[in-house]
């Protein structure tokens, strides 16, 4: 049964202003930091951007989006299409972003337990780390049954959007947590106005059923869960989340079955982490 076409978060570009903040660091490459931030523009569903589009979502004048956008397309890590006059993003973003990936293990440790999770769910099974204010998917796996669903590695989403991303709020030390959240405050204050209340409900049940619940404003027609390991991967937090389309799940299944399900694959993904540690 097909699902709808996931929604595109709005690119929230919170952190267009960051250079400012770092105005009398003399270590701080601020046109280093506009061209990679220039990067972050594209998504799955904008694949294409011309410099107008740039220059929108950036914040940076048009002329700095020009030199930036010639610059890194002569680097590869842009192509440009001369008919339309746009950009997309070149191969050499991939090999940046290889050698993290396959440095971290917990994907090969976690797939075979996603991969039955999702089939026995009828749905997809993800992990994620943070990005700034965003969480990003390094791992999915996703049950034969649903169609045209594309959660996959590298997509993101702001944290305060999912399941995923309210469990690692919940997880943070209450010092981290409060930071966390007064910088959402101040650089994403919409979203925070929007998902203030159900934020704190999510931490609070975390407390007690060690998963949160997001009915997904990012993919219409389901709903999801979201757990994390009890201990940091190599200084990570490492957050999953299980999403079932509306139409597979039944009445109170998500939280009676699936969230408990999600966890005891969590929990048993910890422990194989902490015998090859000690082995």
């Amino acid at each position: 049964m097909e699902m709808k076409a996931v929604k595109d978060p709005a690119p929230y570009a919170y952190w267009a202003d960051e250079p400012q903040l770092h105005e009398g660091d003399r270590q701080f490459a601020t046109t280093l930091a506009r061209g990679l931030d220039l990067l972050r523009c594209f998504s799955p569903f904008s694949p294409e951007l011309g410099n107008k589009d740039l220059s929108i979502r950036s914040g940076l004048p048009k002329p700095t989006v020009s030199r930036l956008t010639y610059t890194l397309t002569s680097l590869g890590y842009l192509k440009h299409d001369r008919t339309s006059g746009k950009y997309r993003l070149g191969s050499a973003v991939l090999s940046i972003g290889y050698p993290l990936l396959a440095n971290l293990n917990i994907r090969q440790i976690a797939r075979p337990y996603m991969r039955e999770l999702a089939n026995y769910a009828n749905g997809w099974v993800s992990i994620g780390i943070r990005d700034r204010l965003n969480m990003v998917y390094i791992e999915s796996a996703r049950s034969s049954n649903v169609l045209r669903v594309k959660p996959d590695v590298g997509q993101s989403f702001p944290i305060l959007m999912g399941s995923m991303g309210r469990a690692y709020i919940a997880t943070l030390a209450d010092a981290e947590r409060q930071a966390l959240i007064n910088e959402m405050k101040v650089k994403t204050p919409d979203l925070w106005a929007k998902y203030e209340a159900e934020t704190y409900r999510s931490i609070e049940r975390y407390k007690t059923h060690h998963f949160c619940m997001r009915h997904s404003d990012i993919l219409p027609d389901a709903h999801s869960v979201g757990s994390c390991l009890t201990t940091a991967v190599d200084n990570e937090i490492i957050a999953f989340n299980c999403a079932v389309p509306i139409y597979a799940l039944q009445p109170n299944q998500l939280e009676q079955d699936i969230g408990p399900k999600l966890v005891k694959m969590v929990r048993t993904i910890e422990g194989v982490l902490r015998s090859r540690c000690s082995g």
